[in-house]
């Protein structure tokens, strides 16, 4: 009975591992036959084996900090050498995140070729330095409406669509097409993706992704295909101990539904106790090496030192087979003298930031790390004040009148304003009374996009008298409509109907702030996200009173940069600057901003737009000379690549 038991079980085992390979060898088939692929894979065969694919996934809670970790994973392998790209995947049903209300889901980050995309591709741009594409971030509602137009042209030949294998199959394809797609300067194709799921292990959306990838990790074998998981470890206050059965739990989920983690990555206020690493090591079917401490930090930054000190690279390297050089890695190096100097910085100056989602910061996140690359850059510490720009109205006065003195010391205390974009009637006679403001008292002030169209309103009012001056945005019957509607698509639908991506401003003078900020460039390439923009046909009114537009597009048709003669710094663009900020190249318009706040713009100025030496990152060389560490940096010339 024994033997014969014994003999099923040995056929079925067989049969299996046949199952396996017929399918690991159609799914290569399946790849090499994509209309997208420019190479055969038959023709070489190291193509699937080359590429190493890291997923990250979450458990316990959403918004744990896998973005930070994804980012902080790819840039110490990138400072290794490797080329890195990364892609997120959110499991909501929405084809993209230009719908959604920054309070429901962060900021929209808007890249080069117009893709409106969850905030969490801002941090791998920030982090990496790189340049991503919308087909970066995908979500269940691109992977359904990819197979249900393939099932309508008649591509699966009269089968039943289904979650399995059809949208699975999609998945993976899309992951291993995409992950060849450059995304550096250089246009080499990545040798390493990391992969971002959005939600938490369990979640019913993330099902169908769970499962592709449970299925992918054969296709690609297993020395291409690393699993990272996130969890968290609380530490309950009345106890004061940390906890590891929600890891626990989590995991066990995990492997459950087919993918064993191969790092733990564990999220606390303090680092983890050994005896804690143990004990999830032996529930959790992992070394104790594997398991690895994310604990609170004083920076976003310190995040890719700490994963480097506990020998991530090390396992990767074990575990992908990478070709890592062994030499010092000076990205990294930089990196850690720049979060110790953010550590050690004395000096602080405020910037009082004038928006109608100030409860919740990852509505500003891309705009807050443009502010904190400027001030670093300066060796300022950064204080943002929220102020809610219904705040500043005179209704509020009469409803809650402690509100409205509040959030006024805020923007009067502060050593320069900024408007940020944004979209709504709600606010914005509050952001005009702080613009009006900045004007007058010659305070340092930015505007983006709506901020940008704010100001233009409110000098239209008090200097040029149009008192009814609007956009039509907010007053379609306003005899003075300084800003207009100027689509570039048809607005028949809400997605992607605006103004979206990187464009080429052309600056008119020579003579112009944010123009020397820039290097002294002839022209920048930005990106936008907008509908409505200034009436061409009223600027010369404003130019007369010396409110002038430094900047325009290539026909000199739409108005991209205004600047305010005799103010120490009064400048708006209708672009967002901030989507393009990276830690050690900060964004001009936001720099500038920073230096005027701190009273040192017009000797930025007269250095040619130099750095002071104790401003820069040195490679640890000892060298003195200001010149060659801002030149390694590209902070010599500020110009957007």
């Amino acid at each position: 009975m024994c033997t014969r038991l014994f003999s099923l079980y040995k056929s079925c085992f067989c049969a299996v591992e046949i199952v396996q390979h017929l399918s690991h060898r159609a799914g290569r088939a399946l790849y090499s036959k994509s209309p997208n692929i420019s190479s055969d894979i038959s023709d070489h065969p190291r193509v699937v084996g080359s590429m190493k694919y890291i997923l990250v996934t979450g458990g316990v809670i959403s918004g744990i900090g896998k973005g930070i970790i994804a980012s902080s994973v790819g840039t110490i392998l990138k400072s290794c050498g490797l080329h890195v790209t990364a892609i997120k995947i959110d499991p909501y049903i929405n084809i993209d995140a230009g719908t959604f209300s920054p309070y429901e889901h962060g900021e929209v980050f808007v890249l080069d070729d117009g893709g409106e995309v969850d905030l969490d591709l801002g941090n791998y741009e920030r982090f990496l330095d790189i340049r991503l594409t919308k087909d970066n971030n995908l979500t269940t509602g691109k992977i359904y409406q990819s197979v249900i137009n393939k099932e309508r042209r008649g591509d699966y030949l009269g089968k039943t669509v289904q979650v399995v294998p059809h949208i699975t199959d999609a998945i993976q394809d899309w992951v291993m097409r995409q992950a060849k797609v450059p995304v550096d300067d250089d246009d080499v194709e990545p040798q390493v993706c990391v992969i971002e799921l959005g939600g938490t292990v369990g979640d019913i959306e993330s099902m169908p992704f769970i499962e592709a990838f449970r299925q992918f990790q054969f296709k690609v074998k297993r020395e291409n295909f690393c699993n990272i998981h996130v969890s968290l470890v609380p530490q309950p206050s009345a106890t004061g101990e940390q906890k590891t059965k929600p890891t626990q739990n989590s995991v066990r989920e995990l492997r459950g539904l087919g993918l064993s983690p191969d790092l733990i990555m564990c999220r606390c206020s303090t680092p983890l106790d050994n005896s804690v690493k143990e004990k999830i090591s032996m529930f959790c079917h992992v070394e104790p090496e594997q398991v690895i401490c994310v604990h609170d930090v004083s920076s976003i930054y310190r995040v890719p030192l700490l994963l480097e000190n506990q020998g991530v690279v090390g396992y990767f390297c074990r575990r992908l087979n990478l070709p890592i050089e062994t030499k010092p890695r000076k990205m990294l190096a930089k990196w850690k003298e720049m979060s110790d100097r953010s550590d050690r910085l004395l000096e602080q100056c405020s910037i009082a930031l004038v928006g109608k989602y100030t409860k919740f910061s990852d509505s500003y996140a891309s705009v807050i790390k443009a502010l904190e690359h400027s001030a670093l850059a300066i060796s300022h510490k950064l204080e943002v004040k929220y102020v809610d720009s219904a705040d500043l109205e005179a209704s509020r006065l009469q409803e809650e009148p402690v509100r409205y003195h509040e959030a006024w010391q805020k923007l009067c205390s502060a050593n320069g304003i900024l408007v940020p974009g944004g979209f709504g009637v709600r606010g914005t006679e509050g952001k005009i009374q702080a613009i009006s403001w900045a004007r007058k008292q010659k305070k340092p002030f930015l505007g983006v996009c709506l901020g940008m169209q704010l100001a233009v309103c409110e000098f239209a009012r008090n200097m040029l008298d149009w008192k009814d001056a609007n956009s039509t945005e907010f007053d379609p019957e306003t005899e003075h409509p300084v800003v207009i509607d100027m689509p570039e698509h048809n607005p028949g639908q809400m997605g992607g109907t605006m103004r979206l991506g990187k464009r080429r401003t052309i600056f008119k003078t020579k003579n112009s702030i944010l123009r020397k900020l820039y290097g002294d460039v002839d022209h920048v390439e930005e990106r936008h996200r907008h509908r409505f923009e200034v009436n061409p046909e009223l600027t010369q009114h404003f130019e007369e009173k010396g409110f002038r537009f430094v900047g325009q597009d290539v026909e000199g048709e739409r108005m991209e940069v205004i600047e305010l003669d005799d103010h120490p710094y009064f400048v708006g663009v209708q672009y967002h600057p901030e989507f393009t900020s990276r830690p050690i190249k900060p964004s001009p318009p936001y720099l500038g901003l920073l230096l005027a706040a701190a009273g040192r713009l017009p000797g930025y100025l007269q250095k040619g737009c130099r750095l002071s030496p104790r401003e820069t990152y040195s490679d640890g060389s000892g060298s003195s000379s200001p010149d060659s560490e801002i030149a390694d940096l590209k902070l010599h010339s500020l110009a957007q690549e």
